[in-house]
């Protein structure tokens, strides 16, 4: 178990979720689980995600990853029950390099188009270290406070994130205790399902099978805007 306190049973009522993600998968790798929640609580959930994941290394046999990526993307939304999702064309692998001015217009276009009522995204430092997620959380951070919705931001203990990073040489972000605001116990059926329908993605990643070995049902989240 990642944490030894008394975990909730729910995540926080809202009307409506957008997941604000760097890539496709991440919305079921990272976020699947807190969004088939929301889901099943009733909650209008939705995704955005700036680029289509075509620079990454996994899956390059597959062909077309800008292609390929996008169909498994939507797959996997339903798995998860998500109602609408919005895929950008930015660079990946470059998002910093995007005016923020840029994505945070469009991103701010999709929080009025779906109605957002908060922001789901990865915790600062972008839970792996990507420049990427980083980015996302930026820009989802600075709309927020534009327009006054709170920002909900996954996250890892610092024990899971050192165990990662000891076993596979990766660069996990983690956070101390005192500095999570609230773990959830949470059912992955549905997240194990989205995630195997990132094919490309999933077959060849130990490092994520074992992430959610180590977190077990549990899972823990930071509020950055409130």
């Amino acid at each position: 178990m990642e944490f030894n306190g008394v975990a909730e049973n729910h995540l926080p009522p809202t009307v409506s979720v957008l997941a604000v993600c760097a890539h496709p998968d991440d919305e079921s790798f990272g976020l699947g689980a807190a969004l088939s929640s929301w889901a099943e609580q009733g909650t209008r959930t939705s995704v955005v995600c700036f680029t289509h994941g075509e620079a990454s290394t996994l899956g390059t046999a597959d062909g077309n990853l800008h292609r390929l990526r996008e169909k498994e993307l939507a797959v996997a939304a339903d798995e998860l029950g998500v109602a609408s999702v919005r895929l950008l064309e930015h660079p990946d692998g470059r998002l910093s390099d995007v005016p923020i001015e840029l994505l945070s217009s469009e991103l701010r276009g999709v929080v009025e188009l779906v109605g957002a009522s908060l922001l789901l995204v990865f915790d600062e430092g972008g839970i792996t270290g990507h420049s990427d997620h980083v980015r996302a959380t930026e820009v989802a951070t600075a709309v927020a406070g534009d327009l006054d919705i709170p920002v909900l931001a996954w996250t890892l203990s610092e024990a899971v994130a050192a165990r990662l990073n000891d076993e596979f040489g990766t660069s996990f972000v983690g956070r101390r205790t005192e500095d999570i605001d609230m773990v959830v116990e949470i059912d992955r059926v549905r997240q194990h399902r989205a995630i195997r329908c990132h094919a490309s993605q999933a077959s060849e990643n130990p490092v994520l099978w074992r992430r959610l070995e180590l977190q077990g049902n549990r899972e823990a989240f930071r509020w950055l805007a409130r």
